[in-house]
């Protein structure tokens, strides 16, 4: 029997990508989207809002009951503010942090006691670059990348003895929606920022335009599900962002003039 994998948000980016990819090489793919009914796919997809909590564990347990299991969790699902962190409402950095990180742990706390029963499941999670350094405008973002990217690798040592391994995966700048899907929090022309931010998004927009295909990403998906011991942690996108973990041999404050230069 095919394995079972659960994706969060494949109605576009990297959701799409590894729907489609993983479909393609046979295996039983489940996506799910606030708006599914206008997805056109060959494989199953469900309505779900993952911050409804009650029916998200709900539509768990009864894929479970028709599937037999859900052997992988993919949590794709995010989103995205961006703003001066002095001026960023903070309603919406709880909405990013709600999305991005307690409605992912919400749908791995519903699949774990399935795992558990067999003794056997994998969880991957795509993260971002974001979460392993503070870019400017967008701190909400990246803090609750980096939030979720630890609590997976605590969660990768604690089910262990169930043979059940977590995976997070950090895109760089890959060609998304994520753009078209940001949301701007305050920053008002009045702002002492306001130069500043434009400049920066604008950059960010223009650097994205022409940004990576997500097929890389599902590619490496794929190969992680193939692998019998996989590594905690992926990066992936350009020779540059590939290697920012190597942000911990440098002197913090020559690092953050890296950033600077990079941004203007």
């Amino acid at each position: 029997m095919s394995k079972v994998i659960l994706i969060t948000g494949t109605s576009s980016g990297f959701g799409k990508s590894i729907a489609e990819k993983l479909h393609s090489e046979g295996y039983t793919v489940i996506g799910t989207s606030r708006n599914a009914d206008k997805i056109n796919s060959d494989y199953l997809t469900l309505n779900l809002d993952i911050n409804n909590y009650v029916e998200s564990r709900i539509k768990v347990d009864k894929l479970v009951l028709e599937h037999g299991n859900i052997d992988i969790l993919i949590n794709n699902a995010g989103i995205n503010i961006t703003g001066p962190t002095e001026m960023i409402k903070i309603d919406d950095v709880k909405k990013v942090f709600e999305t991005n990180f307690f409605s992912q742990l919400n749908l791995i706390q519903a699949v774990l006691p399935h795992m558990r029963s067999k003794k056997n499941g994998l969880i991957i999670n795509i993260t971002s670059i974001g979460g392993y350094l503070g870019l400017p405008f967008r701190s909400a973002y990246c803090a609750s990348k980096a939030s979720f990217k630890l609590i997976a690798e605590s969660l990768n040592i604690e089910l262990k003895k169930f043979n059940i391994n977590v995976v997070n995966i950090a895109p760089g700048d890959y060609k998304t929606e994520i753009l078209n899907n940001r949301r701007d929090s305050s920053n008002p022309k009045n702002s002492p920022y306001y130069d500043d931010y434009k400049k920066i998004i604008n950059r960010v927009n223009g650097k994205m335009s022409h940004a990576r295909d997500p097929i890389e990403v599902a590619s490496l998906v794929l190969k992680i599900i193939k692998e019998n011991k996989p590594k905690i942690n992926y990066l992936v996108g350009g020779f540059i962002e590939k290697k920012i973990t190597l942000k911990s041999l440098l002197p913090d404050k020559f690092f953050q003039k890296i950033i600077m230069k990079l941004y203007n």
